[in-house]
């Protein structure tokens, strides 16, 4: 055995001790005594499966899986380059389709979960322009998904306007939000601006939790109109409207699929524009861009606005959805999990997003059997990918290469 060899097994039964040490508190203290059976038979369980993963690591670090590996990688790359060089309209429309007939062949717990699924791929990419692509670290994004939340179910409450009129609005209110919270963090930068950030978001949060008069406090907003259209009525020879309720999931479905549908296409000219080409600047070096001319405050600004307007989108689907608001729906775990979602899919990259939100909202809820398991499962999962793959499940292609890319 050489010294690395035993190196690596001692820190492998260093992180399985480690790991029962961090286990036994949440599964042997029950009702005021000390127990180890459970704890430790669910050590035994994920110690086996570890084991038996490390051990497939190391044969695969000294080769063994090779003449396995190196064909299928083969095969990989050429597959790749045959979708690169298709159209790309024959890669969106299967997937176009598949949406589309979605609802028609699945149950209405498919179609909740694919519903909560889209709502967070809005809120992802929306994230995604201020993370992925301007570089800025936030971690009270959530403000924005509550302020287009209580805009449109304040609005539908108390002055009956239709959802497709508040979606506007919404935005323009949430960009507001953005705007006014960015101006006085966007000159601090890296820790200082995520703790900033947060702080804000926890203070929409205590805001609408406090105000009484308009928000209802703790007990949030009742009666939220779901969305509707009008569709043409013939009777006795005159025409007429007729208003539809749109409270059936598919048809919510069709609606978060079409917002997100809007905001992949907007995020996607964000990111080839001119404007993208300035976020991604300043991500890479703010004093350089600085220095070639770009307003980085301006560009930051508009950053923020732009990633609150998706935000402020996604939130009053969300009123319109539940029908119900409160301040507990927008909790700084929500901004945890949508970053999460960047951050695991690939930062800067929209399908990194997309596969990121079905990884962290899809996934678990196809483990639900699993109970408590299913979480820590989840967990070790998302710890291995990103030892994996750091750079995420799908990362962002670059535009042209820079000198310290060729050493």
């Amino acid at each position: 055995m050489t010294r690395g060899f035993r190196k690596s097994w001692r820190n492998f039964a260093l992180a399985l001790a480690w790991f029962y040490v961090l286990l036994w508190p949440l599964l042997g203290i029950r009702d005021g005594e000390l127990h180890f059976d459970k704890s430790f038979t669910v050590w035994l369980r994920v110690a086996a499966v570890a084991t038996a993963c490390f051990i497939l690591y190391r044969l695969g670090r000294r080769g063994v899986f090779n003449p396995v590996l190196e064909p299928a990688g083969r095969l990989r790359d050429a597959v790749a380059d045959r979708l690169h060089r298709a159209p790309r309209w024959m890669l969106l429309a299967p997937l176009l389709l598949f949406a589309l007939a979605y609802p028609l062949v699945t149950n209405r717990y498919a179609q909740d979960v694919a519903i909560n699924v889209l709502v967070y791929i809005c809120l992802g990419l929306g994230l995604n322009v201020v993370v992925g692509l301007c570089g800025l670290l936030d971690l009270g994004y959530i403000a924005f998904y509550g302020v287009g939340a209580y805009t449109y179910a304040l609005l539908s409450v108390h002055y009956a306007i239709p959802f497709w009129v508040c979606l506007p609005i919404c935005a323009l209110f949430a960009a507001m939000a953005g705007c006014i919270i960015g101006y006085p963090t966007l000159r601090m930068r890296g820790d200082y601006l995520a703790i900033v950030t947060l702080g804000f978001g926890e203070i929409v949060r205590l805001v609408l939790n406090n105000w009484m008069a308009l928000t209802g406090g703790p007990n949030g907003i009742l009666g939220i109109k779901p969305p509707g259209i009008y569709l043409p009525h013939f009777a006795g020879g005159s025409l007429s409207f007729e208003y539809l309720a749109l409270r059936k999931l598919e048809y919510l479905y069709y609606i978060i699929l079409l917002l997100a549908v809007g905001t992949i296409i907007a995020v996607h000219r964000i990111n080839f524009s001119r404007v993208g080409r300035a976020f991604e600047a300043i991500r890479e070096d703010e004093t350089a861009a600085e220095l070639m001319g770009v307003n980085t405050f301006r560009y930051k600004l508009l950053a923020y606005a732009l990633g609150a307007i998706f935000g402020g989108l996604a939130g009053a689907f969300f009123a319109a959805r539940m029908r119900f608001v409160s301040p507990e729906s927008f909790t700084f775990i929500e901004s945890a999990m949508v970053l999460s979602m960047v951050v695991l899919g690939g930062m800067g990259s929209i399908p990194g997003v997309i596969l990121g939100a079905l990884a962290l909202v899809a996934l678990p809820e196809m483990f639900r059997q699993f109970e408590l398991y299913r979480m820590l499962a989840f967990g070790g999962a998302m710890a291995l990918m990103m030892v994996v793959r750091p750079a995420g499940l799908w990362p962002a292609a670059r535009l042209g290469k820079r000198s310290d890319d060729a050493g």
